[in-house]
């Protein structure tokens, strides 16, 4: 079983940071990419940012400049450095991981249960 874990959620003043932390455990082979989606009520789920094993980015450009994505492969963790917070970064924000879990898998994605981000104006 593929567990992910968040942690560092919460309630915080516009202008605040926060940071958030993800660890995936269980039987893993390999991760491709990491990242953090959002979902605001009544909106979709969106990307937020996303990083790959190689360490290549991919992030959502009402983040850029705030936001920082980072990750630690011998952990399996990955970490959202979130600054300069706005209230309409205010959402549920989920990890996600691309990863197989023995070799001949084909990959696939994983989430975790969601960590709730507030921004107070």
């Amino acid at each position: 079983q593929v567990q992910l874990v968040e942690s560092g959620g919460g309630l915080v003043q516009a202008g605040g940071s926060l940071r958030l932390s993800c660890a995936a455990s269980g039987t893993i082979f390999s991760i491709d990419a990491m990242g953090w989606y959002r979902q605001a009520p009544g909106k979709q789920r969106e990307l937020v940012v996303k990083i790959t094993s190689g360490g290549s980015r991919n992030t959502a450009d009402s983040v850029k400049g705030r936001f920082t994505i980072s990750r630690d492969n011998a952990k399996n963790t990955v970490y959202l450095q979130m600054n300069s917070l706005l209230p309409e970064d205010t959402a549920v924000y989920y990890c996600n991981a691309d990863l197989r879990v023995r070799v001949w898998d084909i990959i696939r994605a994983y989430w975790g249960q969601g960590t709730q981000v507030t921004v107070s104006s």
